[in-house]
């Protein structure tokens, strides 16, 4: 039995789930830390986005990746 095609799809496809889990941790410490300390949101809120778009660019880096590769 011979495997034919392109794995790019599916690799690409596990970025986007390794993003989508990231980002859902992300939040869920930045939602967790401004419930125990309400007044730290100012600084926690810039460091939730920075994360944020940390994680996304490494999803879009999959998606580079998947059709340069």
């Amino acid at each position: 039995m011979e495997i034919t095609g392109n794995l790019n799809a599916i690799g690409y496809g596990l970025a986007a789930i390794g993003g989508g889990v990231g980002v859902g941790l992300v939040f869920a410490a930045y939602i967790n830390g401004v419930a125990r300390q309400p007044e730290a949101q100012r600084v926690l809120q810039p460091l939730a986005f920075l994360g944020l778009a940390f994680t996304e660019a490494l999803a879009i880096l999959g998606l580079v990746f998947a059709f340069v590769l």
